[in-house]
């Protein structure tokens, strides 16, 4: 025998379907003033850039990071897709590296040593042992440019040209380098990334943006329900201080295959897989099957809430995909919520970790930048719905 429902439950179950499918616009309250401030003896600032479609990217000057992504949803809603903090002060003191560009070297350095013509260079080890996202010794955490305020170059509606200057010996790399990071919103919804460095003595360099990644319009929904697709039948499996081992594996008949494109949750949680359990999940580095093309689609993440996606394409060899496995509800996002584990993902177009360790595995790509080269990396993010 069925149950009636009272004409009040009904109305109140009517009314939570409505919460419950509602997507309202999740345009970030940012005021520039909120960004404005001297750090280091450098003035921040905040910037945004316009296309003709009304997407809008909101970029700062520390750590030349990216702030929020206005984009329209399936519904034509304005829509945030990448999580982060709403004010200067934040991104100041709690050591974050949401939306920025990762120097001098992205990722993993095995140990923190680099040899370069039979000398041995020291740099920090801040992360088992290791050095991750070095370039710069700012307290109280040795970390790398995205730290540090960049010198604006120049900026226009859809253009802003950040140049960072880093002295020979800083954080212990060699070299005084002249970096450039140039983004530029496409009329096509991409966010055009490029990099370019120089230098006057044999160094590496690695540099990625390191957005985290969010679709769902609310923020507080966790991307385990995002669709990743990876065009990558390999991937550099690492040890439990994710340092990559210089192996390079199939992701065939693993948690690691996402050639086909599968929910991120659907198999996080395998910790009986053990690079699941080394990385506390996704945490590692794919090989991408497009081998430097730029015009071949490297990665490709979806939210069916809202529909909209975010094309990756590189010239680059290979995409950290990180799932924000230590986000542990530390700050306040610009929706007022709190950074939870796995409310963003990144994906990080890159040299393979511990490159210049490893240059002379086959399969393994060199980091290694001369006096007279220029250095250049390209990432763009292109955004649609389906």
């Amino acid at each position: 025998m069925k149950r009636m429902l009272k004409p009040a439950a009904i109305i109140c179950m009517a009314m939570l379907a409505a919460c419950a499918g509602k997507q309202p616009a999740q345009k970030p309250v940012l005021a520039q003033s909120d960004f404005q401030m001297e750090f280091v003896g450098k003035k921040t600032d905040l910037y945004t850039l316009t296309n003709k479609n009304g997407m809008e990217v909101y970029v700062t000057n520390f750590g030349a990071r990216i702030v929020a992504i206005m984009v329209p949803d399936k519904d034509g809603k304005m829509q945030d897709a990448v999580i982060g903090f709403s004010n200067i002060k934040d991104y100041t003191t709690q050591a974050s590296d949401f939306g920025s560009s990762v120097g001098r070297y992205a990722n993993r350095i095995n140990q923190g040593q680099i040899t370069l013509d039979g000398v041995t260079y020291q740099l920090p080890q801040n992360n088992f042992g290791h050095c991750l996202h070095g370039g710069c010794t700012l307290e109280p955490e040795p970390m790398g440019w995205q730290n540090l305020p960049y010198e604006v170059e120049s900026v226009t509606e859809n253009s802003i040209v950040l140049v960072m200057n880093s002295a020979d010996g800083e954080a212990g790399f060699p070299g005084n380098v002249v970096a450039k990071t140039t983004y530029t919103l496409t009329d096509d919804n991409s966010i055009d990334i490029k990099w370019t460095a120089t230098t006057d003595k044999k160094t590496v360099i690695n540099q990625t943006n390191h957005s985290y990644f969010n679709l769902n319009g609310d923020h507080s929904i966790p991307v385990t329900n995002h669709v990743l697709t990876l065009n990558a039948d390999y991937y550099t499996p690492c040890d439990s201080t994710y340092m990559t081992t210089g192996e390079i594996l199939p992701v065939a008949g693993t948690p690691m295959d996402f050639t086909k494109g599968k929910e991120i949750g659907k198999e996080i949680d395998n910790y009986a897989f053990e690079q699941l359990k080394n990385g506390n999940g996704y945490d590692h580095n794919w090989v991408l099957n497009t081998k430097g093309d730029e015009t071949k689609c490297a990665a490709k993440l979806y939210s069916p809430i809202t529909g909209i996606y975010v094309k990756v394409y590189t010239n680059e060899p290979g995409i950290q995909f990180y799932s924000g496995n230590f986000l542990d509800g530390t700050g306040t996002g610009k929706q007022g919520q709190k950074m939870e584990q796995r409310t963003g993902c990144c994906l990080e177009t890159q040299k393979f970790p511990d490159s210049p360790n490893k240059a002379d595995l086959p399969g393994w790509y060199s980091a290694v930048l001369e006096p007279g080269q220029t250095y250049y990396s390209h990432c763009v993010y292109q955004f649609g719905v389906e």
